[in-house]
């Protein structure tokens, strides 16, 4: 790889990263970083690395993500894709980002263990400690590796790239599949958290989901320092809110605008046939909002794009 300056586009870097992986189907994926404060943002595309929230720190680490999960496994035309995101939902499953019930957990964990191990072979598995070293999900004990060993024995036969397609198949079904939670109020000072995802902007109560602000109930979205606003159309009233503005609060404005963007991206990938690349306004010292916009490929343009482009890739080394 060679060195960027950090006045490189963020494009630059995620351009390189992804030529280094041979990834055709780019945009389902982003670079995250954490600020000072453990704030999660996306490396924005078409911003300078150095006017970036949280990456002036002296070795800021960026992590290779999932950033737009779909809702339909199938859609996704590699096998490396799935792959892909078959490690990331790996990963939430380990940390607690998916929750589901132990029987859903295992039957995951058993794909995870058929795609890496293959058949179970009673030879060489004799009970269920061959999995004692794997961290699937919180809470694993031996009784859930014995039921994880009981599902392994059901999918003999399936290749990796089958038990992948599983997986994510079972993945998609949890109700926090994709979720990243950001902790806001409402305007009665009732602490909530707020996700997005491909059908809309979701109100929790802790873990509870309270409701769904879907993308085509929504008119606009804004915000305002720490406000972050939810403008309805007249018919698409949700539950609780009889107002066509709907408000949150987060704790600061950058907060605030990191959950907008991440909106306005979710939005264009997931809503739009299309999306223009418009070049960025410069900084005025007089400015009326964000020129913030969606840049990449929408979720239509990427299956048009790969099945135009396809070239069948070499085994990759799992």
């Amino acid at each position: 790889m060679t060195l960027l300056t950090s006045k490189a586009l963020g494009r630059v870097l995620f351009d390189q990263v992804c030529r280094q992986l041979h990834l055709l189907e780019a945009d389902y994926f982003g670079l995250e970083y954490l600020d000072a404060n453990g704030t999660k943002y996306w490396l924005d595309s078409e911003k300078p690395m150095c006017r970036q929230v949280g990456l002036s720190m002296l070795e800021p680490t960026l992590r290779f993500c999932v950033k737009f999960y779909t809702s339909d496994p199938a859609r996704l035309e590699e096998e490396f894709t799935r792959y892909l995101f078959c490690l990331q939902v790996k990963k939430d499953l380990a940390t607690g980002c998916i929750q589901c019930n132990e029987n859903t957990a295992a039957l995951m964990a058993s794909y995870i263990v058929q795609a890496e191990c293959g058949d179970f072979v009673p030879e060489d598995y004799p009970d269920h400690t061959y999995l004692s070293g794997y961290k699937f999900f919180p809470g694993q004990d031996s009784e859930s590796e014995r039921r994880i060993m009981e599902n392994h024995k059901k999918h003999i036969g399936q290749s990796p790239a089958e038990a992948d397609l599983n997986l994510l198949e079972t993945a998609r079904r949890c109700e926090l599949y994709g979720i990243k939670m950001h902790p806001a109020k409402d305007h009665e000072g009732v602490p909530l958290n707020l996700a997005v995802a491909h059908l809309g902007i979701i109100v929790f109560q802790n873990y509870t989901k309270i409701n769904t602000f879907s993308w085509a109930k929504i008119r606009k979205i804004s915000f305002k320092r720490k406000k972050f606003l939810i403008k309805l159309h007249p018919e698409g009233y949700v539950s609780g809110y009889y107002r066509d503005v709907v408000e949150f609060f987060f704790d600061g404005r950058n907060e605030c605008k990191n959950f907008w963007k991440k909106c306005v991206e979710n939005h264009g990938f997931f809503r739009c046939s299309s999306v223009q690349r418009q070049p960025r306004q410069k900084t005025r010292v007089i400015s009326r909002g964000s020129s913030f916009r969606y840049s990449g490929k929408t979720q239509k343009q990427i299956v048009e794009y790969v099945r135009d482009n396809y070239v069948k890739r070499q085994t990759f080394q799992r």
